[in-house]
């Protein structure tokens, strides 16, 4: 098949991760794959470097960026429209709000010019565009544009069941069919044990005792990432807890904010900051850390919580989206969101008891071993594509 998947940018991202995986297998099963996107603008960091020597094309529009603006993104659709009228590919594969709504609009223009079904549109929703922490006025704009970028779909594919259920229930795609993909990690480097020296070493390298329970959080310093709600816990828990230590990973325009306010509340020395890791190192601060700690008031699913569960670490989390299908009492703990005592409560729990955390470790593992395996959500998204092209 001649696949074409466009997303809006390149940065560390979940769903990033995601299309550079199924680009990169759907490629060497011999398909010919061409991915189109924007520049990696932002302090998230990006992942062109995953690229390099890979089987597929790279298109970079300059003009495709995540803010709206009229003109960057009327010049923007009409450049989709030149590469897929050049392409001519069979599929048409988008993610992300952006590119989403872009893409399958420039994308659905050309069906009156080929053979009838040519080209297929799928959409990957990896999170929703509108949600209850923005005004009521800009998520009917968004549902507006959903709804209508959804007549131009053929098949929509979730990250979680919850992104299909609150996309219907906002009236977007009712009549088309959805399946459930969840988003593929590279497992093998999650799986894999690292050397105890190398986990020693990160410690040393981030001012954290050998003897410390870490409590690692993977997110952008951004706003509803939940770092508020996590900074208020530790301040409760700091006292009765010695040896317990959080870890913020990543970067974004609140991390100087949390750093002073880190050190305003005099807990300089058990809040510590990594900054942005590149992926690569993502598995080393995990199985470097005791527990997972996510507080997002707003996911498709989060990678951070099958990644420490692929460590063998448990996982506390606000019950948001799609966090549900994963995190429950056998692999961790599911709280209320927003609710700062039974955050506390859980990650005291799991501070105190080693032996639970090994257990929900092992059993969250298991869970999700298979779940989020590269060729499982592959297999899924090829077919679709068979389903599409057999009409």
């Amino acid at each position: 098949m001649k696949i074409v998947h466009i997303i809006t940018r390149l940065i560390l991202g979940g769903a990033q991760e995601n299309t550079l995986i199924t680009c990169k297998l759907l490629a060497q099963r011999g398909h010919d794959v061409t991915l189109i996107t924007g520049p990696a603008i932002g302090p998230e960091g990006e992942l062109f470097n995953e690229t390099k020597n890979q089987k597929y094309e790279v298109i970079v529009i300059n003009k495709l960026r995540r803010a709206i603006d009229p003109v960057k993104d009327l010049i923007t659709y009409h450049q989709i429209n030149k590469h897929l009228r050049r392409i001519q590919p069979d599929i048409v594969h988008t993610h992300s709000a952006k590119a989403g709504i872009l893409g399958r609009f420039a994308a659905h223009r050309l069906k009156g010019e080929w053979a009838e079904n040519r080209p297929a549109i799928v959409h990957t929703i990896h999170g929703l565009a509108f949600h209850p922490y923005q005004s009521r006025w800009l998520n009917k704009f968004y549902i507006a544009l959903e709804q209508s970028a959804a007549r131009r779909t053929d098949f929509f594919i979730s990250v979680a069941d919850a992104m299909t259920s609150q996309q219907k229930a906002a009236g977007i795609g009712i009549d088309k069919p959805y399946v459930t993909a969840y988003s593929a990690i590279e497992e093998k480097q999650f799986l894999d044990p690292i050397p105890q020296e190398r986990k020693n070493d990160f410690r040393r390298k981030y001012g954290i005792d050998q003897d410390a329970i870490v409590l690692i959080t993977i997110a952008r310093l951004f706003m509803l990432k939940g770092h508020d709600y996590i900074i208020e816990s530790a301040c409760r828990l700091a006292p009765l807890c010695q040896n317990a230590v959080w870890l913020f990973v990543g970067d974004g325009n609140l991390s100087d904010f949390y750093k002073i306010q880190a050190q305003q509340l005099g807990l300089a020395d058990r809040i510590k900051f990594t900054g942005l890791l590149p992926p690569s190192e993502i598995p080393l601060a995990i199985q470097s850390s005791d527990i997972l700690v996510h507080c997002s008031l707003r996911e498709g699913l989060a990678r951070a919580l099958p990644q420490a569960m692929l460590c063998g670490k448990p996982a506390i989390s606000f019950d948001v989206d799609g966090d549900r299908e994963v995190v429950d009492q056998n692999t961790g703990r599911l709280i209320e969101p927003k609710n700062v005592e039974q955050l506390t409560q859980a990650c005291a729990e799991l501070i105190e008891d080693e032996d639970l955390r090994d257990k929900l470790g092992k059993q969250g593992r298991e869970f999700v071993k298979d779940k989020f395996a590269p060729e499982r959500m592959v297999n899924e998204i090829e077919h679709v594509y068979n389903l599409l092209l057999r009409g």
